[in-house]
């Protein structure tokens, strides 16, 4: 009988911690998760918000919506990384970057359902 002790402690600091992450507003998991978006191309040089320069898959996004450094996956452009924020990216919208101008208007502006993996 003295086992119980261990295993009631054991199973109560399990609860405790499910609670506590969903109090805090985390979600007790790590899964990607999808999300609607407007994607606008864009094609400038430079160097982004993490200090990497711009290239495929550097992705600018709001960091309150998708923190900076999530990889991302969007359809018909690819793997990502939200790497890079902007003055007009407020919510639901991220920029993709494009090697030249005549691609980003190829592109243009999308509403895409991207993945985010955490």
């Amino acid at each position: 009988m003295r086992w119980w002790g261990p295993v009631l402690v054991a199973v109560l600091s399990g609860v405790l911690l499910v609670a506590v992450g969903a109090a805090s507003g985390r979600p007790a998991t790590h899964a990607p998760y999808r999300l609607k978006v407007d994607a606008v191309a864009y094609s400038l040089p430079g160097s982004t918000a993490l200090g990497i320069s711009v290239r495929k898959g550097v992705v600018a996004v709001d960091p309150a919506l998708i923190p900076l450094g999530t990889k991302l996956h969007v359809p018909g452009y690819g793997r990502g990384i939200a790497a890079d924020v902007g003055y007009a990216i407020k919510g639901r919208i991220i920029d993709l970057w494009f090697p030249t101008r005549a691609k980003a208007r190829k592109w243009g502006r999308r509403t895409v359902t991207i993945t985010v993996y955490r």
